[in-house]
């Protein structure tokens, strides 16, 4: 009787084990995941530069590498939401950022966040 009930513990653990994951693996798996590497970071490159590229002369915060962006994500969806002509907006002196592109901000954060 042991013996089975032993087993069966050890078979019923196995199977959680197997099936017991992270959020961040969840979501690293889902199709599409946007990165910061693979994404965000060539939209940064593309829209926030010469400023927030310290490589090319900025002298705000940069935005070329993941710490950073990950930190002030919240306050870069607000900024970039914001109309032309209103305090904060970004990009400065730039037109507003389409949708597509904001949107892809809006995903990587919803998604998690990931690096990689």
């Amino acid at each position: 009787m042991k013996k089975i009930v032993f087993a069966v513990t050890i078979i019923g653990l196995s199977i959680f084990l197997v099936n017991c994951h992270g959020p961040k693996q969840a979501v690293a798996s889902t199709p599409n995941a946007l990165t910061y590497e693979g994404d965000v970071k060539e939209v940064i490159a593309q829209n926030c530069t010469p400023c927030h590229i310290p490589a090319n002369g900025g002298r705000v915060r940069p935005y070329d590498n993941f710490a950073n962006v990950n930190t002030d994500i919240d306050e870069i969806l607000r900024r970039i939401q914001l109309n032309p002509g209103d305090r904060g907006f970004m990009p400065f002196k730039h037109p507003k950022l389409p949708d597509s592109t904001i949107a892809i901000f809006v995903k990587w954060k919803e998604q998690g966040k990931l690096e990689k």
